[in-house]
């Protein structure tokens, strides 16, 4: 069980750089929300759609691509080179396009052009430390790497409270300050951001010899490519409802409906540092003859916090609206956050049942299976919006992430299989939405919605029990 410890030591570490940085930006909602109209939150949220989509094209797989062959390679230089030059010089031949034709494209994703740069220089940045950051994790650094990405959240979350708060509150004079036009400080803000990361990340650009060799490069693009892919197909399944709520049912709506999904960040911060510290695990662990059952293992346990966390949000949902997001204008999209915690709860696990494609170097199927999502988000919100409104997008993220892990359980049972525990992992998964389909209904009476929370961790000590004595014994 230390292998266990290990990973969920680091985990925790990661999950400093995730969850921190989350909390900040819990702060940064009220503010936002309180500062701007929803119409200009709608601008905010597009400009964030924009970089996730840009993001992925820039790195094109080549952070998964780096842990599977710097974890198994003796020439870990030559990965770490190759790769480095690779994002570098494809960030800056971006960047040359985009100033050729910034006008135009920056009409073409309906930006003001202000703004567009903003993005770019934002995106160019980011594309760089792609592979620093991947080293650090890569070679068991997650202190590291938490206070640089700290770091960057803390300068992000400083500028945009002296930008939106203090400069109107203490009537600072700022140069060129608009008052009317406050969104554009938050892009800036991130720009600066940006660019401290990168300074902090420099000494790694020289960590090795740079050298750049064309088969591996080969090999790190043929295993990346489909993650790219796959990486495209999920921003379209998180973000085309927020690129076509605009059209449809205008800024407003769109404004609302993005501020209540924050909601559901709580959710996306465990996946997210489950999966900080669970990739470059995966592939260091896959050579263990204990491999799969550890897998299995890791699982369960993940299930079991994520179905925690879906029946203890949605049981407290009346406190964190009013936490996170405190206009009462946003509300009217509430109804949105149980099923969209459920679908990240679903993505969570899907992200867990992944590596058996990244293990086999079937990558091919994670963008398939992607691609499936992805034909369902837009099938679906295309033609559902206009009949339901903005309740027909969270469905439309619910079924495709839900589609999504059946699939990937299914080919991954065929290719790479993990004794999973599946009823007790249904059990849990099941109980979970029980629980939380009462908890709507009881009218927010935090007595029986704690009494309903409680039930569920009884039943976790319950069938866990022995296990967790057994656990504690062997790391004691």
């Amino acid at each position: 069980m230390s292998t266990l410890k290990k990973f969920f030591k680091d985990t925790i570490i990661y999950g400093l750089a995730t969850v921190l940085p989350r909390l900040m930006n819990f702060v940064l909602v009220p503010l936002h929300t309180d500062k701007l109209e929803t119409s200009s939150y709608s601008d905010n949220t597009t400009f964030y759609v924009y970089a996730a989509f840009f993001n992925v094209l820039l790195t094109y797989g080549m952070e998964t691509a780096f842990f599977r062959f710097f974890s198994k390679s003796e020439e870990k230089s030559k990965i770490f080179s190759t790769a480095l030059i690779s994002l570098t010089i494809t960030a800056l031949l971006f960047l040359l396009v985009v100033i050729s034709f910034n006008s135009q494209l920056a009409d073409l994703v309906n930006l003001k052009q202000s703004y567009f740069n903003l993005l770019i220089g934002v995106l160019v940045l980011d594309a760089i430390v792609v592979i620093p950051f991947a080293y650090l994790r890569a070679t068991g650094r997650p202190i590291k790497f938490t206070a640089i990405k700290l770091s960057n959240i803390a300068i992000y979350v400083a500028l945009n409270f002296f930008f939106l708060w203090a400069i109107p509150k203490f009537g600072i004079n700022f140069p060129n300050y608009d008052k009317n036009d406050l969104v554009q400080y938050i892009f800036i803000a991130n720009l600066v951001a940006s660019m401290v990361t990168f300074l902090l990340l420099t000494p790694y650009f020289f960590k090795f010899k740079l050298h750049f060799n064309k088969v591996i490069f080969r090999q790190l693009l043929n295993y990346g490519w489909p993650i790219m892919v796959a990486g495209l197909a999920y921003v379209i399944n998180e973000n085309f409802d927020k690129w076509l709520l605009p059209s449809v049912l205008g800024k407003d709506i769109n404004g609302a409906y993005s501020g209540c999904y924050k909601i559901a960040m709580f959710m996306t911060i465990f996946i997210q540092a489950f999966r900080l510290g669970a990739e470059p695990f995966f592939f260091n662990h896959s050579k263990e003859k204990n491999a799969q059952q550890t897998y299995a293992t890791i699982m369960k346990y993940f299930v079991i916090f994520g179905s925690f966390m879906l029946v203890f949000i949605i049981a407290y949902l009346d406190v964190f609206k009013s936490l996170i997001v405190k206009d009462e204008s946003y509300w009217i999209a509430i109804n949105i956050v149980p099923i969209v915690l459920l679908a990240n709860l679903c993505l969570g696990i899907y992200f867990n049942l992944a590596i058996w494609y990244k293990l086999t170097d079937k990558t091919r199927y994670g963008m398939y299976l992607s691609i499936v999502g992805a034909i369902i988000t837009i099938v679906f919100n295309l033609i559902m919006i206009e009949k339901i409104g903005f309740i027909a997008a969270a469905w439309a993220t619910l079924a495709a992430y839900g589609m999504m892990m059946m699939l990937s359980y299914y080919f991954g049972q065929k290719h790479y299989p993990v004794p999973y525990n599946l009823k007790r992992i249904l059990g849990y998964l099941f109980s979970s939405i029980v629980l939380s389909i009462i908890v709507l209904n009881t009218n927010n009476n935090y007595y029986i919605n704690t009494a309903l929370v409680l039930v569920f961790l009884g039943l976790v000590y319950l069938l866990e029990k022995k296990e967790l004595k057994r656990m504690l014994i062997k790391n004691s």
